[in-house]
């Protein structure tokens, strides 16, 4: 006898199977298996809010601290101390510069305010004179204001560093004050003229040195009579 069904024969012994299976009524009055209201209740999703840590190396000793937190500026950090009331920093522009330099163990290890006569420095900004973080970290300045840059190794002196002055892979520390910017370099001011050689004075108690008469360099000839 042949079936006249066309579903295929697993589906059928499965249908029957199915049909054939009963399941138990749960009893009306069966208690739920957890009696606690805090374990059934929904749970509110939590937020958990982290708050950045302070970084060591922000603040070095010998140092002087700053106020605020830096901010990033692409692979830099910096904080404003003074806001500017000049022009806006521009690129391609000829930048006269204060500034000191800190290793992050509180080194100063340069500084303009050093120099002979305190003079700031010039360099034409973007024009890779300089270290790519300085090439980057006067961006949004103005004129007159002062920033303190926080340099990583990679935009400072490398890998190799510049010893012994700046060891391998040091970060910086970096206070600048953008003192003025123009098209054309700054005209250096002339040197002061060297003061005049004061004489030495005679040591004390020392006795005076008689003077010899200069000996002529060829004695005269003499004629026999």
């Amino acid at each position: 006898m042949k079936l006249r069904s066309s579903l295929p024969l697993f589906l059928i012994a499965a249908t029957a199977a199915a049909q054939s299976t009963t399941t138990p009524k749960k009893p009306a009055s069966a208690a739920p298996a957890h009696h606690s209201t805090t374990a059934t209740a929904a749970k509110k999703p939590t937020t958990t809010v982290t708050t950045p840590e302070a970084n060591p190396a922000d603040n070095p000793p010998n140092v002087p601290k700053v106020e605020g937190t830096p901010k990033p500026l692409y692979a830099l950090r910096y904080i404003d101390t003074q806001i500017g009331t000049g022009d806006l920093a521009k690129s391609r522009q000829f930048y006269t510069v204060h500034y000191t330099g800190w290793l992050t163990d509180g080194t100063k290890f340069d500084s303009s305010h050093d120099h002979p006569g305190g003079e700031p420095i010039s360099f034409p900004y973007g024009a890779r004179q300089v270290i790519p973080g300085w090439d980057t970290g006067f961006e949004g300045m103005h004129v007159g204001g002062k920033r303190r840059l926080y340099i990583p190794y990679q935009l400072a002196y490398g890998e190799a560093g510049r010893p012994p002055v700046i060891p391998a892979k040091a970060d910086l520390i970096f206070d600048i004050e953008l003192v003025s910017q123009s098209d054309t370099p700054p005209q250096p001011k002339p040197a002061p003229p060297a003061p005049d050689k004061p004489s030495e004075p005679a040591q004390p108690g020392a006795a005076p040195q008689p003077s010899t008469p200069e000996k002529p360099a060829t004695a005269p000839e003499t004629k026999p009579q």
